[in-house]
């Protein structure tokens, strides 16, 4: 095979591939944003879609946990609960904001620069990188 074609076939099957990116379960996302603000520095939140159905991570002061069901493009979360560690007061609202946020969700998808992203009904989404 030629060095222009070898080349095209690379690209084609990396194309074909990016083009069905899939949301991993058991795998650990950090949230960047939620809705329409970035996270407070140095504050860390994260998410992981148990394969059991149960979601859970750190929002930034409490651990969190919700159940959810994910299909297809279609994620959900139940309630979420936390523990009840008190922190500093902006870390605490931005902790309300997450845990707010996440029944609203209603999809997911992937963007162009393949940052993660969960969508409430209306508004802006829940970014997240996976680790």
């Amino acid at each position: 095979m030629r060095g222009s074609a070898w080349l095209w076939l690379c690209s084609a099957l990396l194309a074909g591939c990016s083009s069905h990116p899939a949301l991993r379960q058991d795998h650990s996302y950090v949230v960047e944003w939620i809705g329409e603000r970035p996270l407070i520095d140095s504050s860390h939140l994260t998410v992981t879609l148990g394969s059991d159905g149960r979601a859970y991570g750190n929002a930034g002061c409490n651990h969190w946990f919700a159940p959810y069901q994910l299909d297809g493009k279609a994620l959900t979360f139940g309630p979420p609960g936390s523990t009840r560690k008190l922190c500093a007061p902006a870390l605490m609202e931005q902790e309300q904001r997450f845990l707010q946020a996440l029944p609203q969700v209603q999809r997911w998808d992937i963007s162009d620069i393949q940052q993660t992203r969960f969508w409430p009904a209306t508004g802006a989404a829940i970014r997240l990188w996976a680790e």
